[in-house]
């Protein structure tokens, strides 16, 4: 394709495929770098033929080298999901979302059967307190307004949201959390970190590898497939972002000497991509990553495996066809599920517990 021509109009079934449900992990590896490790080399692949190589997790280092700098996501996930009763004894969800301004006790979420349950509606959660479920906010959220402080009320009543595709519910709180997770924030997990250990990251730093945290709290998109029938009808949440100035120094001086910028996880490449698009290291990002995207600040990224019609799964298609020169979306999502297929024949698991992907 010339870049006279016009890139074709991408459709949401474009980023379809088939995943046997028993694909779906429904448990964490264990030990976390236990979990298996497919690499796919976007330079000697080919449209529809992906160069793939497999591992496992903890011979991570073997795919790096001194100078590689890898940037994490240390957003920690809180207890976000609060079950409860309406009036009636009806039960009702909440997931929340992120605080509302500077009014700590109000907060943007998620509730279901959110049609049943009218503005001005009063839930009442485990341990008696009562939250009240106020206007549509859009994208199918409310507010919703605490009788007293949150995060006492979220410590009592709120559960980890797991996805809805993990019915296992036997996994502890904790391994739903990566080893590195600081300021609390997200309503899902960046679960490409999960898979690493505080041994695995020691080992890492002490061969010259480098390691720095970036921070994007996690919100709706991750529970939210693509909507209407092109991709770019589709509309992404904005999500709070933040890099310190140690961060920056690093991947500044990384890119001076030449080193890798090695993302862990999707969310890492939308605050570094974000970044270095908005000139900014904190704020709120709704970027959109869908083939073609100009990546301009990361070299790699480690990821998991994602879901049918995600915008995950766009952002991967658009970082494999920006290390194929001259290949169009097409083949670039052709050469990722490719790989899905061939991680498939070889048994990996999908999804949030699931496997990784090395792209190089």
């Amino acid at each position: 394709m010339t870049p006279e021509q016009p890139h074709p109009r991408l459709r949401v079934d474009d980023f379809d495929y088939d995943l046997p449900p028993a694909a779906i992990a429904q448990v964490p590896a264990e030990p976390r770098d236990a979990a298996r490790l497919l690499v796919l080399d976007r330079a000697a692949s080919t449209p529809g033929h992906p160069k793939i190589t497999h591992s496992t997790f903890h011979e991570v280092g073997a795919l790096l080298r001194p100078g590689d700098l890898l940037v994490v996501n240390d957003s920690r996930v809180i207890p976000a999901r609060l079950v409860g009763t309406r009036a009636a004894g009806e039960p009702a969800e909440i997931l929340l979302l992120r605080p509302l301004g500077d009014e700590v006790d109000r907060w943007e979420a998620l509730v279901r059967p959110s049609r049943k349950v009218r503005s001005g509606a009063t839930v009442t959660l485990r341990g008696g307190d009562q939250v009240e479920v106020g206007e549509g906010l859009g994208d199918g959220t409310r507010a919703v307004r605490f009788a007293r402080d949150p995060t006492a009320v979220i410590a009592v009543a709120g559960d980890t949201p797991l996805p809805p595709y993990i019915r296992d519910r036997s996994t502890s709180a904790d391994r739903y959390q990566t080893v590195y997770a600081r300021p609390p924030g997200s309503a899902a997990a960046p679960t490409a970190g999960l898979h690493f250990t505080k041994e695995l990251l020691r080992t890492l730093t002490d061969a010259g590898i480098r390691l720095v945290s970036v921070t994007l709290h996690v919100g709706l998109d991750t529970f939210r497939p693509l909507e209407g029938e092109f991709v770019d009808e589709h509309r992404i949440h904005r999500e709070w972002y933040e890099i310190s100035s140690r961060s920056s120094g690093v991947l500044r001086e990384t890119r001076r000497n030449g080193g890798r910028v090695v993302a862990v996880g999707t969310t890492s490449v939308r605050v570094l991509e974000t970044a270095a698009r908005d000139a900014a290291t904190s704020g709120w990002t709704d970027l959109y990553i869908t083939p073609p995207h100009p990546f301009a600040a990361v070299d790699a990224m480690i990821t998991n495996f994602h879901l049918p019609r995600s915008s995950l799964l766009l952002l991967v298609t658009a970082f494999v066809q920006a290390g194929m020169p001259g290949t169009s979306a097409f083949d670039a999502r052709d050469t990722l599920l490719g790989a899905y297929r061939a991680a498939l024949a070889e048994g990996y698991r999908f999804f949030s517990f699931g496997d990784a992907m090395f792209i190089a």
